[in-house]
């Protein structure tokens, strides 16, 4: 539960954790939006103590990638709603046919009908108001990864907030290290782009998911 805690009635009857989940990552997300949107809160309690203990190596498996990218699908496929494919696009995964598994949640969709819980979108609304998520309405043109022709470890990624001003970043393929939202916004990266690298190679777009 990472840094939460929870009271245990409550806990019990908006449904624990979920049992789909498997081995690391993603549960205190889960409940945590769950809360929310099934009638509890999350409060910040400045003087309150809270444990929590963590391993400098996980057991589990060599690789999480894939398991937190299954576990984060399967959150977003229950309580995400049409904000869903922003977890595909946060993880650089296809938003249709990425091959991950994410199990039955069907008793957790029934479990969110039972509860009444709200929509997503009332999450935004009232939670996390300064949040802004990509919207498939506003024309999402492509996102991925722009990785430089000559030195393959450097590609092109966000910079600071405010104007995320293009900048050269260590290629990770983690997430989307590039985002093109509208046409506007690509035509601008781009002219940035050659502004930037004009004196050191072509750029490529070769991990990109073009829609």
């Amino acid at each position: 539960m990472g840094i939460l805690v929870a009271d245990r009635y409550f806990f019990g009857e908006i449904g624990a954790l979920d049992p789909g989940m498997k081995i690391y990552g993603g549960e205190n997300v889960e409940f945590g939006i769950r809360v929310w949107l099934c009638g509890g809160s999350i409060e910040v309690i400045p003087c309150s103590k809270i444990a929590h203990l963590e391993r400098a190596h996980k057991p589990y498996m060599p690789e999480l990638k894939y398991v937190m990218q299954r576990n984060a699908l399967r959150v977003a496929e229950v309580w995400m709603d049409e904000y869903k494919h922003n977890v595909n696009i946060a993880w650089n995964l296809p938003l249709k046919d990425h091959g991950i598994d994410i199990g039955d949640v069907s008793e957790r969709k029934k479990l969110r009908e039972k509860l009444k819980c709200k929509p997503f979108q009332w999450y935004l609304d009232n939670v996390y108001t300064n949040l802004e998520p990509n919207i498939l309405e506003l024309n999402i043109l492509g996102y991925g990864i722009l990785q430089n022709d000559i030195n393959t470890n450097a590609c092109v990624d966000q910079g600071d907030v405010p104007g995320h001003t293009p900048i050269l970043y260590g290629c990770h393929g983690y997430t989307s290290q590039v985002l093109a939202s509208s046409a506007y916004i690509f035509n601008m990266l781009t002219d940035a782009l050659k502004r930037l690298l004009q004196t050191t190679s072509q750029i490529s777009l070769v991990t990109g998911l073009l829609l």
